[in-house]
């Protein structure tokens, strides 16, 4: 299922900033060199990962799921020049791309590539989050949340990909592993009333949650 129409997809690419010249080549590379491209966040959903990075201002941001590094890149544009970003990744010839394009960027030093498991690493990072953007196996998606949420700063945020998962959370019944899996997620951040949240349209669908200040 296409949940956003090509058309759509391709305006809203066009009247939105372009990435840099790393950010392309990782796109190009990744499409051309990767048998799971699809899972790279468009430029339209990494113009927003910016964005809304630079809006919050976040010094320490965490990500599961570094893919070939595009995301993180992204994430770490708003940054500030003490900030860290922490980015998590199981498959070792991932990381190792994602590395290797890290090493390009003037940011590189700022951020920390983890390879293993997010759930058994996120405990040894004995620090509060700004920022959270979860991209990782969707059957993990609520342990994940419930380490976070805890350690979220005060005004702290989580956003989560691809909460509709190509569409099959809308099947009836629901079948597939995964897409169970992000249904339960979604209806766990809903009954939560330690944060809110709002479920955006982009792409795959983006969940962006806020910690509530008590």
């Amino acid at each position: 299922m296409e949940l956003v129409h090509p058309l759509v997809e391709a305006y809203a690419e066009k009247f939105s900033s372009s990435d840099d010249a790393l950010l392309a080549q990782i796109q190009i590379e990744t499409k051309e060199q990767h048998p799971h491209a699809h899972m790279l966040s468009g430029p339209v959903q990494g113009r927003l990962l910016a964005f809304l990075s630079k809006m919050i201002q976040a010094e320490r941001i965490l990500e599961i799921g570094s893919f070939t590094g595009y995301s993180a890149l992204c994430l770490a544009e708003g940054l500030s020049e003490s900030g860290e970003l922490h980015t998590i990744e199981l498959r070792e010839e991932d990381a190792k791309t994602a590395v290797s394009n890290f090493s390009k960027s003037k940011r590189n030093k700022q951020i920390h590539l983890h390879i293993g498991n997010a759930k058994e690493i996120i405990p040894t990072l004995d620090m509060e989050w700004d920022l959270v953007f979860i991209d990782a196996d969707k059957t993990g998606y609520i342990d994940y949340y419930e380490l976070i949420v805890p350690r979220l700063s005060k005004n702290g945020w989580i956003i989560a990909d691809n909460v509709l998962f190509h569409g099959q959370v809308f099947d009836d019944p629901i079948t597939g592993k995964s897409a169970k899996a992000i249904q339960a997620f979604n209806e766990h951040v809903l009954a939560d009333v330690r944060t809110e949240q709002v479920l955006l349209t982009i792409r795959d669908g983006l969940f962006l949650i806020k910690k509530k200040n008590e």
